[in-house]
């Protein structure tokens, strides 16, 4: 069985509220599984207490029989040192997309033409 420790989604609309959870990987998101591992509650202020509840006993339990945790479950094992900081880069953030960087040549091409018959006019003068 392919294991993983997750988020499973509860609370009403507009009112998110997870369960962290060991599940089987093919089960739905808010489905079968098979241990309560703790909760975490989004609407809670970032320094509280109360946001992230773990029982890290039984987490490192299931890390040990092979279960993977999701990114968001590993951020908050990393920041409970629970597990060793993974090196995240994404290079390509501060990238502009496709389109984006089409326009800035086009833009470019355009100040390049209007510079080089801006200053054709003053050759032809300068050359008289």
């Amino acid at each position: 069985m392919a294991m993983k420790i997750r988020l499973a989604r509860g609370g009403s609309k507009k009112r998110p509220f997870y369960r962290i959870v060991a599940a089987d990987s093919r089960m739905p998101r808010d489905g079968r599984f098979i241990e309560k591992l703790g909760t975490y509650n989004p609407l809670l202020p970032k320094d509280s207490e109360d946001r992230v509840k773990m029982d890290i006993e039984r987490i490192q339990h299931w890390l040990a029989e092979g279960a993977q945790p999701t990114d968001r479950i590993s951020r908050m094992l990393e920041a409970a040192g629970v597990i060793e900081k993974k090196q995240r880069a994404n290079l390509k953030k501060a990238e502009p997309g496709k389109k984006a960087k089409e326009r800035a040549a086009e833009k470019a091409e355009k100040a390049a033409t209007a510079a080089e018959s801006a200053n054709a006019p003053a050759e032809e003068a300068s050359a008289e």
